[in-house]
């Protein structure tokens, strides 16, 4: 199981080049096989869509400052030379397609063929209506987003006339390193997002779901692509973790990868027993971790922690 860690690219306190930096060789030293971006537009001073992690329905405050997450993976690529570089998770509906899928051939290209692409809907009311994309079309424009970004990899010349996006036949000869494109990921919850999944993404991407959540869920996800006519054994697991450290146990009710350092080590057990084929932390949503010294000796611990796992 790989495992990878969140690129600092939020908050005022971090967020910079030379951190940035930073962070990558630390991480490449240490032995991490991947880095990831999240996405955020802006931080909502009175939200109309609360964050569904927060007590109060708002953002960590470092979300008010965040460095565009491609431009961030761009400039990672060029300094590592082995990491795999992420999404996790762009909101897909935020964004046209044809132009998205430019901008991920030049990353993959650039970093020759090191891009995993995780993908969400987005659940911010006050970012779609910012983005122009209608909150109640997500689903749909999602699903065709899909297949407008597999056929710009696949085909020459380029075709494609859907609801949402179409596209006169045209030469896109640059293609993705990654064949027959970069691994497409999830983060589905829903029944219809995780139909989604099943049929046009090559695995699942979860956060904060406890080990037999993901079990089961992962298990009918795999059912339902061989629905599709899919391999099922191809479907692969990528799980999104954002630990948090207690000097003493919590309770049986805690959530997954929070407590001791004991008990992050058996959540990472149990994810490798289920077969994943990476688990990566996320420090950047933790209250409290700001800076980059924080951002740093947590990615010290935690790579400890697992590898004692």
């Amino acid at each position: 199981m790989r495992l990878g860690f969140g690129l600092l690219h939020v908050g005022e306190a971090a967020a910079s080049p030379d951190n940035i930096v930073k962070v990558c060789k630390q991480a490449e030293s240490l032995g991490y096989e991947s880095l990831y971006v999240v996405d955020r537009v802006f931080w909502a001073l009175q939200p109309k869509s609360p964050y569904p992690a927060s007590p109060d329905g708002r953002l960590p405050d470092q979300f008010k400052t965040v460095i565009d997450p491609l431009e961030v993976l761009a400039f990672a690529a060029a300094h590592t030379s082995k990491m795999m570089l992420g999404t996790s998770v762009m909101n897909l509906p935020y964004y046209n397609p044809v132009l998205l899928a430019r901008q991920l051939t030049a990353i993959d290209v650039l970093s020759k063929g090191r891009l995993i692409l995780g993908l969400g809907l987005g659940w911010s009311a006050d970012e779609f209506e910012a983005v122009g994309t209608p909150f109640k079309e997500r689903g749909s424009r999602a699903s065709e987003a899909l297949q407008v970004l597999r056929t710009i990899w696949t085909t020459d010349p380029v075709e494609f006339n859907g609801k949402y996006y179409k596209i006169p036949k045209s030469a896109i000869s640059l293609k993705p390193v990654q064949k027959p494109y970069p691994p497409i990921y999830m983060g589905a919850f829903t029944q219809e997002a995780i139909k989604r999944a099943a049929r046009y993404a090559d695995g699942w991407m979860p956060s904060g779901i406890p080990v037999a959540g993901v079990a089961q869920m992962f298990a009918g996800m795999k059912k339902m692509a061989e629905e599709f006519g899919r391999d099922p054994s191809k479907f692969k697991l990528i799980v999104r973790s954002h630990p948090y450290l207690y000097d003493k146990p919590l309770g049986d009710d805690r959530r997954i990868f929070t407590g001791s350092a004991d008990q992050l080590k058996a959540d990472v057990a149990a994810i490798r027993k289920l077969g994943a084929d990476e688990l990566f932390f996320d420090v950047q949503f933790i209250p409290g971790i700001v800076t980059l010294e924080q951002n740093l000796d947590l990615m010290d611990r935690l790579m400890k922690i697992a590898r004692s796992a």
